[in-house]
């Protein structure tokens, strides 16, 4: 039997061989964006190639932050892809089919056995879609082939990575903010615990919130994007304001799609007759009409991570009108996302208290997961636990490299 740690993420994904290390996915990158692209008549593009393929301007359907379906009614619901309509399930059971074959390629080995990655929470306050969205995830690892499926925490996997880097026994925070998800675990580490085969007392609590990058991304893009197509602009009856759902949608990765059906055109002709400020919504119609939303949001999401060393970032907007764009400094991230990293900062006290220990007794916190880089999601997150030594590893490779770990404790 071979087996695997696969980390299914809603920005990138990474899979991890026992005794291997990560598996090359594409050309010779580890991490796969979390993207699958489909023309109107090739294969399935993914990664990479499916974000090129969409910027580039080829006709198909682009489609993003596929695990946020999971735990969610969306899930079983159908989208247009060429001539016929598939299920969100079937979209992700193609994209992880595809990281699996590329593995074996890679490896030279058939992958029968996987230990899934999973947030704490899929959906925040149900338990009984936190277990569908498992069991979902379950029946989309057995559909592209694996036979042995398991599944831990991701910020226990981050953990037992990092635990192969530390000398002596400490308590550690382990904090993955991720793309769709902040998770945290309160585990104790060492050399020597890191070679028992059974770690469930060492894992004290486990905790997490589904906010993660993409939120950020909406929250910033609703901030400083959309209002230059329209976003509460005034309709011409005093106190009233242009429906906000299209622009949460065009702000939303996995929701975009639902404005190419001609529908939200229609309506948004329909509202600019009454608009006191048409001109922006005609912005909003170009970007609709080009399809053009997907790229929007990735500009958005690179001026997010470029002021992590930059003071000023744009977003280009073009598409609605020559020589458009928005300007971004750290201060409106920080203002238009504050709130969130708040409430990602308060579920470390809960982890915390579930742990039955103190902040004071935190030796290390060890940061994973992209959204890290946020400065100020970094600094509120420290401010938890001021004196723990911070401690950093394979920023998207730290959840993958721990499946791999626990993989080969379970099936050799």
């Amino acid at each position: 039997m071979t087996a695997c740690g696969l980390d299914f993420g809603t920005s990138n994904t990474t899979l991890g061989l026992a005794g291997q290390g990560l598996a090359r996915l594409e050309d010779d990158e580890a991490t796969l964006p979390s993207a699958i692209f489909f023309p109107p008549t090739a294969s399935a593009l993914v990664g990479r190639a499916a974000l090129k393929a969409y910027r580039d301007g080829e006709p198909g359907r682009l489609m993003r932050s596929l695990k946020s379906a999971l735990g969610t009614s969306l899930i079983e619901e159908t989208t247009q892809i060429g001539r016929e309509r598939v299920k969100f399930r079937d979209v992700i059971g193609r994209y992880v089919g595809v990281v699996r074959r590329r593995a074996e390629q890679a490896t030279g080995a058939e992958l029968d056995a996987v230990v899934h990655g999973r947030p704490v929470h899929f959906v925040d306050g149900d338990p009984a879609g936190d277990a569908r969205a498992e069991d979902t995830l379950r029946e989309i690892a057995h559909s592209v082939g694996f036979r042995e499926i398991s599944f831990q925490y991701e910020p226990v996997a981050a953990a037992l990575d990092y635990e192969r880097t530390i000398g002596a026994e400490e308590l550690a925070l382990i904090a993955d903010i991720g793309g769709g998800t902040s998770d945290f675990s309160v585990v104790r580490l060492s050399p020597e615990r890191h070679r028992a085969a059974d770690r469930s007392a060492d894992i004290l609590a486990n905790d997490g919130v589904r906010i993660g990058g993409v939120d950020f991304d909406r929250r910033l893009s609703l901030g400083v994007a959309m209002p230059l197509l329209g976003f509460r602009s005034p309709m011409k009856r005093a106190g009233l304001e242009a429906p906000s759902s299209w622009f949460h949608d065009l702000a939303t990765w996995q929701s975009i799609n639902k404005l190419y059906d001609g529908k939200a055109v229609r309506s948004i002709r329909e509202t600019r007759r009454e608009s006191a400020a048409p001109e922006l919504l005609d912005r909003l119609i170009r970007v609709i009409e080009a399809e053009a939303g997907h790229g929007l949001a990735a500009d958005v999401e690179a001026a997010k991570i470029g002021l992590s060393d930059a003071a000023l970032a744009t977003v280009p907007l073009g598409i609605a009108e020559r020589g458009l764009f928005a300007e971004v400094a750290p201060d409106d991230l920080v203002r238009h996302t504050r709130e969130l990293a708040a409430r990602i900062a308060a579920r470390i006290g809960d982890c915390l208290l579930k742990a039955g220990v103190s902040a004071e007794r935190i030796d290390a916190v060890f940061l994973t997961g992209g959204s890290t880089r946020l400065a100020h999601v970094r600094a509120a997150i420290l401010a938890a636990v001021p004196g723990a030594r911070v401690a950093e590893g394979d920023t998207f490779g730290s959840v993958g490299s721990g499946l791999a770990l626990e993989a080969a404790r379970r099936y050799g």
